[in-house]
């Protein structure tokens, strides 16, 4: 498997800005490397180029995690079950369980992390998710992680290549302690 990735993202580099986009749009509803991979390799040869990058990735992803939505959508259960054969049943659970309880925060964490997005831009047509409240979630989170990536990268350049994941999941937990926060000084105002 590990050497179709390679493949993939080889092709996809083959294509320049246009693979990027591709990548990023394919991946948010089917299993190709993750656009990371290139946008690592395109920020780290043309720096000056990062930001744009880093767009491209952020609205061909979000316009994926679109048509990844009418999969669920249209196709329902089989369309996921099709798409996750192993442990798809658990994994429909998983991020149904993750809908009730945070809603439209789930799609925005599922965007920014390393979370498997695919999985619910899927299950959000499934489980008929606003469309609207989905898509500003997948955008403003793929446009966070895509962003942070391009800019780390822009301003220490090789040298913090490898801890890109470490950068990201530290991120999201200085992300969820200000959700909590927030959250809390909401309720406690309520009271």
């Amino acid at each position: 498997m590990h050497e179709i990735f390679v493949q993939m993202t080889e092709y996809f580099k083959s294509m320049g800005t246009a693979g990027l986009a591709l990548n990023s749009f394919i991946e948010s509803f089917f299993l190709v490397p993750p656009p990371d991979i290139l946008l690592v390799v395109m920020d780290l040869a043309n720096p000056a180029k990062a930001l744009f990058y880093a767009f491209v990735c952020t609205i061909a992803s979000a316009l994926g995690g679109a048509m990844g939505y009418a999969i669920g959508y249209w196709g329902g259960r089989p369309a996921f079950n099709w798409f996750f054969r192993k442990g798809g049943k658990e994994k429909f659970e998983a991020v149904e369980n993750l809908y009730n309880k945070y809603g439209t925060y789930a799609v925005f964490f599922s965007a920014f992390t390393p979370i498997p997005y695919k999985v619910f831009t899927i299950a959000s047509g499934i489980l008929n998710m606003n469309f609207w409240k989905f898509l500003i979630a997948s955008f403003f989170g793929r446009g966070l992680r895509f962003f942070l990536v391009s800019i780390v990268l822009m301003l220490f350049g090789e040298a913090i290549k490898q801890y890109i994941e470490v950068v990201i999941i530290a991120a999201t937990v200085l992300i969820i302690a200000f959700y909590v926060i927030i959250y809390k000084k909401r309720h406690s105002l309520i009271k």
